[in-house]
């Protein structure tokens, strides 16, 4: 009998056992062996030479971890409130367009997932699953909408109003994009929604990382105009290249708002530690993107639940082998820039 090797743009090939994947690396490596080039290249590549892409990531090491020790570790709780809303860990899903280019179910795979794992989720106005059938499929879930201010206003409104009769708890409003940034390998691939799927879908503003030490004067404006919460970011490193690493931008966004709303960061966030040091900078909690669709890209539902899970586990470790018994003990005081110097004799 002819053994069938046929793959799909979904995931792997069935008759293959499935790899052991151990950390947010691994899913990014197996999704680049199963999803078609252009698609991988879409959810991966950043704007131009990508050099915020890559500091995204690199900028975490930079920022070392000073340890409590002989605390007491023995019950470690993660959770933590969100607006108000109550979520397992500081760890929730970002806005990722397009999820069924790598998995059938998508944003529908994405909500059941954060459902089980009692975390929140932020839907992308770009999905391609609807505001509706998202609601339908994780209706215990907490779900949040990203929005693109369209110039048709109409739209606009009618976006807000449909995830307000859907129970979307807010509205995380993106402002660095009023034009869309430059995406080399897009254009290489000349990249396209495949043609069996279309884009369906008080303010929550999300603020780029482009900020020089001298001012932080978006965040400023934000909270002037009363809004919730600031969620700093620099859209995956998609839009302007050459701006600060997120985790960079931070401390000085949290110092501008004076505590006066919630600080939030997505952006090169991988592991467990990457968590524990946005935290201790100030962040309320994070959002991850890629690795949700790298997690969909392997198994759909189980593969968000086994990445949610992973960075989960992650956190908790580091929470505990940093002396930290709860997330409200996080704070500066276990973080630092650079490294202790040392004498030079």
């Amino acid at each position: 009998m002819k053994k069938n090797n046929q793959n799909n743009i979904w995931g792997c090939n069935k008759l293959k056992m499935l790899p052991r994947l151990l950390c947010i690396n691994d899913y990014e490596q197996h999704a680049k062996s199963t999803l078609q080039k252009s698609i991988y290249d879409y959810y991966r590549s950043g704007a131009n030479d990508q050099e915020t892409l890559a500091d995204n990531m690199a900028a975490f090491s930079r920022w070392k971890l000073y340890p409590r020790m002989l605390r007491n570790v023995a019950e470690i709780d993660l959770s933590t409130s969100i607006l108000g809303q109550k979520v397992s860990m500081p760890i929730c899903a970002g806005a990722t367009a397009m999820q069924c280019m790598a998995h059938e179910d998508g944003e529908l795979a994405t909500v059941r997932a954060c459902r089980s794992l009692g975390t929140g989720m932020m839907l992308s106005t770009w999905a391609t699953c609807s505001i509706e059938e998202v609601a339908e499929a994780g209706p215990e879930a907490l779900r949040w909408l990203q929005l693109y201010i369209y110039k048709d206003r109409e739209v606009t409104k009618q976006l807000v109003r449909r995830a307000e009769r859907m129970g979307y708890k807010a509205i995380f409003v993106t402002v660095d994009t009023p034009y869309l940034g430059n995406r080399f390998d897009d254009v290489r691939n000349r990249f396209k929604l495949p043609p069996q799927l279309r884009v369906k879908a008080r303010c929550f503003s999300s603020v780029p990382g482009q900020f020089k030490e001298e001012k932080s004067d978006d965040a400023r404006e934000a909270v002037k105009h009363g809004l919730d919460g600031i969620l700093v970011s620099n859209h995956g490193a998609r839009q302007l290249d050459g701006v600060p690493a997120t985790i960079d931008a931070l401390p000085e966004i949290v110092e501008a708002v004076e505590g006066k709303v919630e600080v939030f960061l997505d952006g090169g966030v991988r592991k467990g530690t990457d968590v524990l040091k946005a935290l201790a900078l100030g962040a309320r909690a994070v959002f991850v993107g890629r690795p949700i669709i790298w997690g969909l890209a392997f198994q759909g539902e189980k593969g968000v639940q086994d990445v949610l899970r992973i960075l989960k586990e992650e956190f908790r470790l580091a929470m505990a082998l940093s002396g930290c018994q709860n997330v409200k003990v996080i704070d500066k005081t276990l973080v630092r820039k650079n490294p202790l110097a040392v004498s030079k004799i």
